[in-house]
């Protein structure tokens, strides 16, 4: 049986830290991925440590951005140890960063490369984390996340499936292509067009258009181990929340 996380991002709009903590661990949740502004400053890294304890829910998982991971891999480490987090993923590009070409994206992919030296040799893992952008074609012809994999062949790849989707790629046949590179998956759903437009498009897992059933077995054939929930924009994280677990635990 799947243990689910959930990343704590899609209930940055709702209530105090430790309710949302609770809140999970009620439903079900075996574990939270953390991201950016929860690290920002040491009083929300204590506050955050000391809720995860009162919940007894575990971090296995993070989002770090990747200026601190180049200029402070030290802080980056100690919250490893701190939360017990194992593997650590670089979650975005700005639209102002993101190279034009094939050759830029392969810098970029050095870069990474070069980036999660001190977490690997530490022993964590290190991967990046995919929107859409990564599956759209460049003038040159060439697909962002494919020249990132091959220029950093140490890269592991937490598969965002529906931004997968929303680039227009065909996740099985990443899956398939790429599936020894996965350590981790964002199970989110799209939902029908004109639908949920108050919530930007997304739906509760298993309540929208993405074939999770068929894609977690083909996603169980891959090293993946942490199953990670999220949803963008819900207008209530608790229905969110409980709905996908009920969901998911299912595939």
């Amino acid at each position: 049986m799947t243990d689910f996380s959930y990343q704590l991002y899609s209930s940055r709009n709702f209530g105090p830290l430790g309710d949302t903590l609770s809140m999970l661990a009620e439903a079900g949740y075996r574990g939270v991925e953390g991201y950016g502004a929860l690290y920002a400053d040491a009083s929300k890294v204590a506050e955050l440590q000391a809720k995860l304890d009162q919940s007894g829910l575990i971090m296995p998982t993070a989002h770090v951005g990747l200026d601190m991971i180049e200029n402070d891999a030290a802080t980056v480490l100690a919250l490893a140890s701190d939360f017990g987090i194992q593997t650590v993923y670089c979650p975005f590009l700005t639209p102002d960063q993101r190279p034009s070409d094939a050759d830029g994206y392969a810098a970029f992919g050095r870069r990474l490369q070069e980036a999660g030296k001190p977490l690997k040799d530490a022993g964590l893992g290190f991967g990046w984390h995919n929107h859409d952008f990564e599956f759209v074609a460049l003038p040159d012809g060439a697909i962002p996340m494919q020249v990132m994999l091959g220029a950093a062949p140490d890269l592991e790849w937490e598969a965002d499936i529906a931004w997968v989707i929303k680039g227009g790629a065909d996740p099985l046949e990443w899956i398939a292509n790429h599936g020894p590179r996965i350590s981790a998956v964002h199970v989110k759903d799209i939902a029908p067009a004109g639908e949920a437009t108050d919530e930007d498009g997304w739906a509760d897992v298993g309540h929208g258009t993405v074939d999770w059933p068929g894609l977690m077995k083909a996603l169980r054939n891959t090293p993946a181990k942490h199953f990670v929930m999220e949803h963008d924009n819900p207008n209530d994280d608790v229905r969110f929340a409980r709905r996908s677990l009920e969901a998911a635990k299912t595939y």
